[in-house]
């Protein structure tokens, strides 16, 4: 596995027109690294008045959807919404449902069997829902690639209303509608709406009342949105706003009993919460083919029964993690050894194909390239990709299609169906093509900024980044680079799963917190210099607040790096050298003469002083007139000068500094 790396990025100053507007000047640096540097611009972003939706009808075919729906209530026919059987599809099918219902129309739900029937619209459901009397299926999160699908439905005499989020390929269903801002015949001003956006936007153009629809279903709008790691900017940043805070205070009785099982409190709930806590309990439903009883979970009025499903979902989850462990173990062996340069294609008979998608996350973020996990079941293969590092899977596998029976997705996320005999030619397809579209320095973490000073940190400073919130996909959680710290103390909490350290800059010490990181792999042992990344957040304890950081990242403080940094005339205030420790670095340099000697030499020469320590000496005996230091790209050696004269250290202006410190 591959650690992340990261370059710490150039100091910022803070706009003097964002601290004007009141901002903290860590939100204002914050906002300035992602390009917002005016007053106006600033309240743009963080606004969080009144908000009504854009006009529903901007998407494409949205008004004959409507004209179909409408004909349809005015007939009396039954219709049926057809839906998807991850988070973004279960929400979307329970809101488009729950409105139908509403508004008078006999209305059916049918999310595939995940297990038995697989993704998308398929003939068996098209012929199942027609016995029931159905004349009017609308797809929501699927159905963009159902051609031949929508084709046999007609043919029965059933209509088809798309309505999707994902990718269009080159030929669109033969619908009464296609609803999918993604279109490429089509301009759309929102082409980021998850799949539950856009049936939340039908709602609205049925309804025609945007502002009461987002106050009724923001909720689920933002649960679905959310779990399918859609961008939060703009229109999607605003419904989720309103959906979390809905969570927050009036949340509807299934998920407010899906908070308490999981122990959420509704008063702390966050866009990470629901992404990494509730949408896992709503989805293991699908993955363990008991779907239905997520969406009856999420439309549930009576509490008891409310709670009673809660604890099922929670039971599964719970299935579902050893399930992903135990494949987790399978692949370690399987790659155990290799050297990962090329995308992850793994097949085996009998993974759950519920589980393998999230194994398959797993092993794009530990080995840092796209992966594909295959579920075999005799000669055919079900398969879950994951992208990394910006690479786009959709293009990829619309590449390889030659050795796919299908394919749908996006780019991060898609899945698809092969023929056992096919993977070993797919596997090579996808290699090739991967090594002809690597992508450039996407898989680094990229700090917002580098932080230059103790004062950014304070708990005013820390706590106005909530004005940033919601975060996820394009508004990530801002990642904040320490450089040159002293990493004074690790200890192991949880049971030996996670690390809490402290951290020494400025000459005040940072308490931080790295989740399934265990001791003995931290990469930085107590006493060294460290650089670090992390998010800052406000910890409650037994009724004490305090900065904590949350870490992303830790790694030796580079021994060049930081004499550049020293000897460029940096903050000197951690270096606390004294005359005895200056005067062995002296004789270190007289043993040498008349060679000049690598830092990396006088690191070996002097072990007692730490890197920053033989940087601040170099610069203070240069300063002097005692020593030359020669810097050649990234490298740093030093020799003396010949002096036969006394010299007075606070003619050294950093000697002078530090001790007036």
């Amino acid at each position: 596995m591959k650690e992340r790396t990261w370059t710490a990025p150039d100091q910022l100053r803070a706009p003097e027109e964002l601290l004007r507007a009141g901002c903290t000047p860590l939100l204002a640096l914050i906002l300035a690294a992602r390009g917002i540097v005016t007053a106006d611009e600033a309240r743009t972003f963080l606004d969080d008045g009144p908000f009504t939706p854009a006009d529903p009808f901007l998407l494409p075919d949205m008004a004959a959807a409507v004209d179909r729906i409408r004909k349809a209530a005015d007939q009396g026919e039954t219709v049926a919404v057809y839906g998807d059987y991850d988070v973004d599809g279960i929400t979307a099918t329970c809101l488009l449902w729950e409105y139908l219902r509403s508004a008078g129309l006999r209305a059916e739900r049918y999310i595939p069997d995940r297990l038995e029937e697989g993704y998308g619209v398929n003939t068996g459901a098209i012929d199942r829902l027609k016995s029931r009397g159905v004349s009017l299926i609308i797809t929501v999160d699927c159905g963009i690639t159902a051609v031949s699908e929508t084709a046999y439905a007609a043919g029965l005499g059933v209509d088809m209303i798309i309505t999707d989020h994902h990718e269009c390929q080159t030929e669109l269903p033969a619908a009464v509608a296609v609803v999918d801002p993604k279109r490429p015949d089509r301009d759309c001003p929102n082409k980021a709406l998850a799949g539950v956006g856009v049936a939340f936007k039908l709602v609205c153009a049925l309804s025609g009342e945007s502002a009461a629809a987002l106050a009724k279903y923001a909720d689920l709008v933002a649960v679905g949105t959310i779990a399918d790691v859609m961008p939060l900017l703009g229109e999607n940043r605003r419904i989720v706003q309103a959906g979390l805070e809905k969570l927050r205070t009036a949340p509807r009785p299934g998920l407010a009993a899906l908070m308490e099982a999981a122990g959420v409190e509704p008063g702390r709930l966050g866009a990470n919460t629901v992404g990494f806590t509730l949408a896992p309990r709503i989805n293991a439903a699908g993955r363990l083919g008991q779907v239905d009883r997520a969406a009856e979970l999420i439309l549930e009025r009576d509490p008891d029964r409310a709670a009673r499903l809660a604890a099922e979902l929670c039971d599964m989850n719970r299935r579902r993690q050893q399930l992903e462990a135990d494949i987790w173990d399978e692949v370690a062996d399987m790659l155990a050894g290799q050297t990962v340069t090329a995308p992850i294609v793994l097949a085996r008979e009998g993974w759950h194909q519920g589980v393998v998608g999230i194994a398959a996350s797993r092993l794009a973020e530990a080995y840092q390239v796209p992966t594909v996990m295959i579920s075999l079941d005799g000669d055919k293969g079900k398969g879950s990709c994951r992208s990394w590092g910006g690479f786009n899977l959709f293009d990829a596998l619309e590449a390889c299609q030659d050795h796919l029976e299908s394919f749908g997705g996006h780019a991060l996320a898609a899945g698809l169906n092969l023929r056992r005999e096919n993977i070993g030619p797919f596997r090579d397809a996808m290699k090739e093509y991967y090594l002809a579209h690597i992508p450039t320095g996407e898989a680094a973490i990229k700090p917002d900024l580098t932080v230059s000073s103790g004062s950014l940190l304070t708990m005013e400073c820390v706590e106005s980044l909530s004005r940033l919130e919601p975060f996820g996909s394009g508004n990530p959680r801002p990642i904040l680079a320490l450089s040159d710290a002293v990493l004074t103390d690790a200890v192991s909490i949880g049971g030996g799963k996670h690390v809490r350290l402290t951290l020494e800059k400025f000459g005040q010490r940072f308490e931080g917190v790295w989740f399934s990181r265990r001791l003995e792999d931290l990469p930085v042992r107590v006493g060294e210099r460290a650089d670090a990344i992390f998010f800052p957040q406000i910890s409650e304890f037994r009724g004490r607040r305090s900065v904590q950081l949350l870490m992303e990242g830790l790694r030796r403080t580079d021994l060049e790096a930081l004499c550049l940094h020293i000897l460029s005339g940096e903050d000197i205030s951690p270096c606390r050298l004294t005359r005895r420790e200056l005067g062995g670095l002296w004789r270190s340099l007289e043993s040498q003469c008349p060679c000049r000697v690598r830092l990396s030499r006088l690191a070996q020469l002097e072990p007692r002083l730490r890197p920053d320590q033989i940087a601040f000496g170099l610069r203070v005996l240069s300063e002097l007139g005692l020593a030359t230091v020669t810097v050649r790209g990234q490298s740093v050696d030093a020799a003396l000068v010949e002096w036969d004269e006394k010299t007075d250290l606070n003619n050294s202006p950093s000697w002078r500094a530090q001790q007036q410190q």
